[in-house]
This record gives structure tokens, C-alpha cells and sequence, in this order.
């Protein structure tokens, strides 16, 4: 299903003049007239009080009021959300979500129904699909996230901008960090305890942990296979391809999944790597994820013939080359235990080929 495209609200689609108009709560007075790039341009006391309403007043009040009112709208500007943000997160209603990440949690813990916006790249559950998108995640469309009113932003930690860009109008708003394992489950446990839902981020934490323990005991006495993880379409293997480094949940999850990584720690955390490199290396089993990799079996087989280009890969001999192309694939969220699952299948068929998802780790279903 298309998702629904929402109309802005003529009288929300302020400007960022209005919108530190009611920041500061005294409309009329304070006003600013420059907003580029996350910065407010330089202003004098003309344009904070007019001047004709101090005529009366004497020189030094003047100049006391030059050096304490652009300090006091900074520390505004700076501190309003910070200061807000802890007391209402619990009770906002209306959150927008930057990021897929993000929109998966939020509806894991069961608080979907107060998400009102969301990105383009947010497309599960089904239901965040029919929830108004703000654009991208690099560059989302401002106008239409003030038009959706909301009362808290959730980013990423490193989404600079858009944290600067919320702040700037007032809005409250809260950065959660999903780099690796641990960071997803603190992020679960962070979010459940902001919004209030405390308990459902418990059960949605333990279940994942559990799912994780599943996996860890199963391959408790197997040997790690040496495998490579590449990130998009290697329908020529003979140019430069990406792989996923140490420090990452991908990482992570391909070692629970019992492969062992064959990208050293002193290679950047998505290298970027040449045939030559593979070649070496010879891993056991070869894994492409992504959207690119939702292969039919006919294209698999195609691909497959340029991988043969290199007999001497043991994943190439052995046609342990995996093409795994769900959504999901590259989400760090709350549906990581179906990654580790098509992980493990690849890597260790002979230990998990036969086991349903149920039978895993049971249904994913939102706590």
C-alpha cells in the first residue's frame, strides 16, 4: 500500500520566524531576522526591542540590555529542548521518526499509533506506510514536519543536523545511538523508559537477549567458518566490492551466527575491498545482503557465473555464495534475530537449514 500523502495545514506551516516567535512566548517583541545553516546571524538591539520604546530609558540601561538579551535568547535557543525534552517525552502523542530504526522500535514497544511521521526509507511494519513522510533522511522537509506539529523528534546520534535544526525551532526532541548490539538493546531500554511503555521494552529486550542465547548455544561446539559479508550488487566480481568491518552489528550478528570475519580490525569499518583481497583471503562462505541481492533463481545463477571467474575461493568451489535480500537485512531494530537467522542458515546449513523461524526463536510479534 502507497503511503498517504498528508496535506500541510495552511496555518502550521509557519516560518522559523513565527515558530521563535512562540519559543519565546512574547510575540510581537523579540524578533530575528537571519537563520542560515544552523546559525543566527548577528543582531543588534533594534532588532530584539524597537528602539522607540526605550527612548526614556537611560544610556547605561541601554547597554545592559545590548550585552544580557542576545546571552538570554541563546541560552533559549540552546537549552528549551534539553530542559523539556525528559519531563513530556513520556507524555508526547505526536512523535516523528527519522529513521528506520527508530520507526521499527517505536512500534515493537508497541507506541505506533502516536508515530504521525516518518521517513521514505520507513517502510515497516505495513502500517508505518500510511504514516505522512518528511522526505528523506539527509535531507528531510522541514515545512513538513513543523506542519505535523510534533511534540518530540527521535534521531540519530549522529544526525547533527536535524538535531540542530529541531532545536533551532523549539522542538523537543531525543537521539538514540543503534551502531551496534548493545547500542540496540540501550536504545530499547532508553526509549521504553522515555515514553513510558517501560514494560514492553523489558519483554522486547529479553526476548531479543533470549534469541541471542538460542543461537550462541547451538553453535556452542561448532567451528567458526570464515566468511565474507558484502554490502550491494557484485554482479562483476572484478571490481571493488564493500564489506562489513569490525565495529559494526553486522559484525556482530555474523560471529553469533557462528562466521568468523574475515575483514581484519585495522580495515575502516565498511572497507572498501578488491578481488585481489578476496582472492587471498578464500573464505568458506561468501554473503550478499541487500536490496540488490533479492535475486530470483535464474539471476542467481547468473550471478553465480562471474563468481566462478575465481575457482580458487573455497566459497566459489564449494557454491557457498548466499544472496539474502530481505528489507530488514541492514536495519539494526528489533527484527535483528531474523538476520542472525538467514545468517546461520547460510553459514551452518547443516545445523539450521530445517528449522523454521518459529521453531528458532518464535514469532515477532510486538510485545
Amino acid at each position: 500500500m502507497g503511503r498517504r500523502e498528508k496535506q500541510a495545514d495552511p496555518e502550521a506551516r509557519t516560518s522559523v520566524f513565527d515558530q521563535f516567535q512562540k519559543l519565546f512566548a512574547v510575540k510581537g517583541c523579540i524578533r530575528i531576522d537571519v537563520f542560515t545553516s544552523g546559525r543566527l546571524a548577528p543582531f543588534t538591539l533594534e532588532r530584539v526591542f524597537p528602539v522607540n520604546q526605550f527612548q526614556n530609558y537611560n544610556f547605561l540601561f541601554l547597554n545592559l540590555l545590548k550585552k544580557t538579551i542576545p546571552a538570554f535568547c541563546l541560552f533559549l535557543l540552546l537549552g528549551f529542548s534539553s530542559i523539556t525534552k525528559a519531563e513530556e517525552a513520556s507524555k508526547a502523542q505526536r512523535i516523528i521518526s527519522t529513521s528506520p530504526s527508530i520507526t521499527e522500535t517505536l512500534f515493537a514497544l508497541g507506541v505506533g499509533d502516536r508515530v504521525v511521521g516518518v521517513t521514505d526509507f520507513c517502510k515497516y511494519p505495513p502500517e508505518a506506510c500510511k504514516i505522512s513522510s518528511i522526505g528523506g533522511m539527509v535531507n528531510p522537509n522541514m515545512e513538513v514536519l513543523v506542519s505535523l506539529r510534533p511534540d518530540l523528534v527521535l534521531h540519530l546520534s549522529h544526525s547533527v543536523r536535524m538535531e540542530e535544526n529541531v532545536r533551532t525551532l523549539g522542538i523537543p526532541s531525543m537521539k538514540v545511538n543503534m551502531n551496534t548490539l548493545d547500542d540496540i538493546l540501550e536504545s530499547i531500554q532508553f526509549l521504553g523508559k522515555a515514553l513510558g511503555v517501560k514494560n514492553n521494552a523489558d519483554k522486547l529486550r529479553n526476548k531479543i537477549i533470549n534469541g541471542i542465547q538460542f543461537y550462541k548455544n547451538k553453535l556452542q561446539n561448532v567451528s567458526a567458518k570464515e566468511t565474507l559479508l558484502l554490502l550491494g550488487d557484485s554482479s562483476d566480481p572484478g571490481r571493488d566490492l564493500y564489506a562489513t568491518g569490525r565495529g559494526t552489528f553486522l559484525h556482530e550478528l555474523l560471529e553469533i551466527s557462528g562466521g568468523k570475519n574475515i575483514i581484519p580490525a585495522s580495515l575502516a569499518r565498511y572497507p572498501r575491498i578488491t578481488k585481489e583481497f578476496i582472492i587471498e583471503k578464500s573464505p568458506d562462505v561468501i554473503i550478499e545482503a541487500g536490496p540488490k541481492s533479492r535475486l530470483s533463481p535464474e539471476q542467481i545463477k547468473e550471478r553465480m557465473k562471474g563468481w566462478k571467474r575465481f575457482p580458487t575461493i573455497k566459497a566459489v568451489q564449494s557454491e557457498n555464495v548466499h544472496y539474502i535480500g530481505e528489507d530488514y537485512i541492514l536495519i539494526p531494530g528489533p527484527r535483528l534475530l531474523k538476520i542472525i537467522e538467514k545468517f546461520s542458515k547460510a553459514i551452518h546449513p547443516e545445523i539450521f537449514s530445517n528449522s523454521s523461524p518459529s521453531t528458532l526463536h518464535g514469532n515477532e510479534s510486538t510485545p
